[in-house]
């Protein structure tokens, strides 16, 4: 098969971990410093010098005006135009969509791609009376071109009643979940529980894992000391963990370009086909929280430009910042969680292998690359995700070159799908159809977020303000129960 000589193709990645111990008194490491040594260890000085486009994932540790222009100087390239990514973790997807659009078209050379996070440093020098020191940029330096639009977090249902935390609503859905699946509380946990389980034990043996101690479903599920129930069901060791400092890299160029560069095509791993969509980022107005119509769409959409159905996929990587998005993922596209022979994670996932906030993913597809590297003639799948569940890029990978690089757009045919009416304010009384309970750092319930179902269909979100009610709702499942809501957006239970 004659390969064109424009076809995109991931020549190199590199990851990071940084775990010495945080002391105010020496200088922080910094974002952009495990961005350059992840581009290092991403490829030698040649390909550095060649690089022309520097493009950035979202940093939330740092402040800098064009971070792309920083890490260029850090590395020693010369002639490179720089973007800067909007937040989610879908956007390293994304952004390996757009470059390899670019590189097919012309508009690109050497891509190099990068994201770092130091929060566990940022969070401890906090504690001991310190703080992250980074490298201010003149104001001469213009800031950086965005490579998108920010999409809203969630809508005025949501941001009414103080549902703003994703630790908040994943839980929510993972309720849904549950609900539609038809399963007791207990039976559920457990399978979720053994589900994280299998996530721990792929994190283990991954060398770049930020946590690689084993633990059983047990041990994941049951709150205690070290483990305390931040929403529940979830404790700790089943939400995503960014208490990390992580930096990942990427570089992408044409056939001919690698071919040129004399990096051998044995390491080469090809990017066959991607997709982007994104669901409603109003939560309340979702048709059912159990679902994603984004995910379904787009995914499989992905594979089928790749010339593939998910039974042809040898590896998957689901984004997994929490549990329930890994299920419904899973749902939509075709894959059970509950077979061991077939792991939906090759780093651990973001508990495990570490959540560095947007660039998780960026960790996701050097992992996979290495694996494709490694294992010649598989293919391979990446789910992103960013918001609650809202933003969604997907890519398909492989050993042997396709016959086009093909992205699609997909966000025309998700916006045909149903949606439901969410009331911002409603009065009188619902059916519980999911429901969390954050807890405070006393391991004591705090107050509990309900989605309702009004009895025209429609979905107001309450919330029960007061901890002694609060604490009913994990006592007992109140699914379908009858819950009055005021026009305050306060709620108890009949």
């Amino acid at each position: 098969m004659t390969v064109d000589p424009r076809t995109p193709v991931l020549i190199g990645c590199g990851q990071v971990n940084y775990r010495d111990e945080i002391d105010p008194a020496t200088r922080s490491v910094e974002p952009v410093d495990l961005m350059a040594a992840a581009a290092r260890e991403a490829a030698d000085s040649r390909v550095i010098e060649a690089v022309d486009s520097i493009r950035v994932v979202n940093v939330l540790s740092a402040h800098y005006r064009d971070p792309g222009l920083l890490l260029g100087e850090r590395i020693g390239a010369t002639d490179f135009t720089t973007l800067y990514s909007p937040v989610g973790g879908n956007v390293p997807q994304s952004l390996v969509n757009q470059a390899c659009l670019d590189i097919q078209r012309g508009r690109a050379g050497v891509v190099l791609l990068a994201g770092a996070e130091t929060w566990r440093t940022r969070r401890g020098l906090k504690a001991k009376g310190g703080k992250l020191v980074w490298t201010v940029q003149d104001e001469s330096v213009p800031l950086a071109q965005v490579s998108g639009k920010n999409m809203p977090m969630a809508g005025d249902a949501e941001i009414r009643i103080g549902l703003g935390q994703p630790a908040s609503v994943y839980p929510l859905f993972e309720q849904a979940l549950r609900l539609a699946n038809g399963e007791s509380i207990e039976d559920h946990l457990k399978r979720v529980g053994e589900l994280w389980a299998r996530f721990n034990a792929i994190a283990v043996a991954n060398p770049h894992a930020w946590i690689r101690k084993p633990l059983t479903a047990e041990e994941i599920c049951q709150p205690g000391p070290e483990n305390r129930m931040i929403s529940w069901p979830y404790t700790k060791l089943m939400n995503s963990n960014n208490m990390v400092d992580q930096g990942a890299a990427l570089i992408l160029t044409s056939v001919e370009q690698a071919t040129r560069l004399r990096v051998p095509a044995e390491r080469w791993v090809y990017p066959h086909a991607g997709t982007d969509a994104h669901d409603t980022p109003a939560i309340a107005e979702r048709d059912e929280l159990h679902r994603s119509p984004a995910i379904r769409i787009a995914g499989t959409r992905a594979l089928e430009l790749a010339g593939l159905g998910i039974d042809d996929v040898d590896y998957v990587d689901l984004y997994s910042c929490f549990p329930s998005a890994v299920q419904v993922a899973a749902g939509e596209l075709g894959l059970s969680v509950d077979d061991p022979a077939r792991p939906l994670t090759v780093t651990g996932g973001l508990t495990f292998a570490g959540g560095p906030w947007n660039n998780y993913v960026m960790h996701s597809i050097a992992t996979m690359a290495d694996l494709l590297v490694a294992n010649p003639g598989r293919r391979a799948l990446i789910t992103a995700n960013g918001g609650y569940l809202t933003k969604h890029s997907f890519g398909v990978y492989g050993t042997e070159p396709p016959a086009e690089f093909r992205w699609q757009d997909m966000q025309p045919a998700v916006d045909l799908e149903p949606t439901r009416k969410g009331l911002v304010e409603w009065e009188g009384v619902g059916t519980v159809e999911a429901w969390t309970t954050p807890y405070n750092r006393e391991g004591q319930p705090e107050r509990a977020f309900l989605a309702v179902r009004t009895p025209e269909g429609s979905r107001a979100l309450a919330v029960i303000a007061d901890p002694a009610a609060a604490e009913a709702t994990v006592r007992a499942d109140i699914g379908g129960a009858k819950v009055a809501v005021a026009a305050d957006g306060s709620a108890s239970l009949q």
